[in-house]
């Protein structure tokens, strides 16, 4: 039976933020990067686990946002891995294109107003850059699981979905209050900032559909694939009511 185990960074307490490792066997992945200034946070916890940057073998990162890519350029200079994105947020990741935030409530209209979301990081290009619908297999990094384009969130979204049933979503769903986590993490809601409810809505029931039962995200989580559920029906509806 495969062994794998998904460790939580806490880029920001009480699972406002949250990078993941992945640990397997015969490898070691990092989902997502964090903040800009986040290396030290991720290499103590890569330091409990007896490990170091160069046991890194890719840097996934699921879309743009400044807390998911903020530090990926210098994590790839200090580990060497290749850093695995879409071709969606590539303009974003190079800093060629400013990012455009679609607010889903009261939070993320004033979250907009600090300009924390627009806060600059360095710039990169990914080495592995998907296209459309393409999948990546990790079994090549050992661990068995795919990265696969999940839009909605972003126009360049992308999951880890592992063959233990276990999906890393990035921001395709949050829980908690306010940005996420703290409380509350348990209920499943939507993000401060969304492009298109009713993609993120199809891409998390067809997650689920595919028998994935555990969601870890960047804000707040794990959630069961019930309330996974609950909540991208909610989406789907709020579509067809025209409510979004």
């Amino acid at each position: 039976m495969t062994t794998l185990r998904i460790i939580r960074i806490p880029i920001l307490p009480f699972g406002l933020v949250n990078a993941h490792l992945i640990l397997g066997s015969h490898g070691c992945i990092l989902v997502d990067a964090g903040l800009p200034g986040s290396e030290r946070k991720i290499e103590k916890v890569l330091a409990k686990e007896k490990l170091s940057f160069k046991d890194i073998k890719v840097i996934v990162v699921t879309h743009a946002h400044v807390d998911h890519a903020g530090s990926a350029a210098l994590l790839r200079e200090l580990s060497g891995a290749p850093i695995l994105a879409h071709e969606g947020d590539a303009k974003h990741f190079s800093r060629e294109t400013p990012m455009t935030f679609c607010p889903t409530g009261w939070f993320g209209r004033l979250f907009i107003k600090t300009r924390l979301m627009v806060e600059p990081y360095v710039g990169f290009e990914p080495d592995i850059l998907l296209t459309n619908d393409e999948v990546v297999d990790l079994q090549q990094y050992g661990i068995p699981g795919v990265v696969k384009h999940s839009p909605g969130h972003t126009a360049g979204s992308i999951s880890v979905v592992l063959s233990t049933k276990d999906a890393l979503v990035g921001d395709l769903i949050a829980s908690g209050i306010l940005l996420g986590g703290i409380i509350r993490t348990n209920h499943a809601k939507r993000p401060p900032f969304e492009d298109d409810p009713h993609t993120t809505g199809h891409q998390l029931q067809r997650l689920v559909d595919s028998g994935v039962e555990r969601f870890y995200m960047g804000h707040g989580g794990p959630l069961k694939a019930s309330e996974v559920q609950r909540h991208a029906q909610t989406l789907v509806s709020m579509k067809k009511a025209g409510t979004i």
